[in-house]
């Protein structure tokens, strides 16, 4: 057993899948599998991008996390695994409150997507919630880890996410992808005047 670096959950290594090429070609890849998807379930996990209503602005939620297979602690959107009788929505909040203690509402809710197809079958919703900062519970909010979890909290703007994610890799921190595609998406959205 190994853990996938884009997909944060235990995985099977020993996987190979014979198929035909484009061109008709007998060919064999490695892969990983999935082996705690939920019975009955199309959806491994959920990603959370969960914005803080500040009167100076939206903030994101991020997290650091030292992460095994890649030896770095890692900037990280708060996520985690849907329980089996869970909907995304329902996973989403409960990972954020016990990973940071936040109490938030869903606002929108991702396709499904694949974190790393090349490689593992993983897959993930990203659920996008607001915490509403002027409720009681928001004011001083506490994490709720588990014995193995060691996270640190943290917001930044969003309109200087993509600065933020260069400063802390030339910190020495590995940046989730699913960080550095939001930011770069903000950032190319600013480039090209989309709204």
């Amino acid at each position: 057993m190994f853990m996938c670096v884009y997909c944060q959950w235990i995985t099977d290594v020993a996987h190979r899948i014979d198929y035909k090429d484009a061109r008709g070609k007998q060919r064999t890849w490695e892969t990983a599998e999935r082996r705690t998807r939920p019975k009955g379930g199309d959806i491994d996990g959920v990603g959370i991008v969960a914005i803080l209503e500040k009167s100076t602005g939206p903030e994101i939620v991020l997290q650091k996390q030292f992460r095994p297979p890649i030896d770095k602690v890692c900037i990280e959107v708060p996520a985690g695994l849907v329980d089996e009788g869970e909907t995304a929505e329902q996973a989403a909040i409960r990972e954020l409150k016990e990973e940071t203690g936040y109490v938030a509402k869903v606002a929108e809710t991702t396709p499904m997507m694949f974190n790393d197809p090349g490689f593992c079958n993983t897959n993930l919703r990203m659920i996008h919630v607001i915490i509403d900062m002027s409720l009681p519970e928001n004011q001083d909010p506490k994490p709720q880890l588990e014995d193995d979890e060691f996270i640190e909290v943290f917001t930044t703007p969003l309109t200087s996410l993509w600065a933020e994610c260069k400063r802390l890799e030339a910190g020495g921190y590995a940046i989730d992808a699913r960080v550095g595609t939001l930011a770069e998406g903000i950032e190319i959205a600013k480039q090209f005047s989309l709204s």
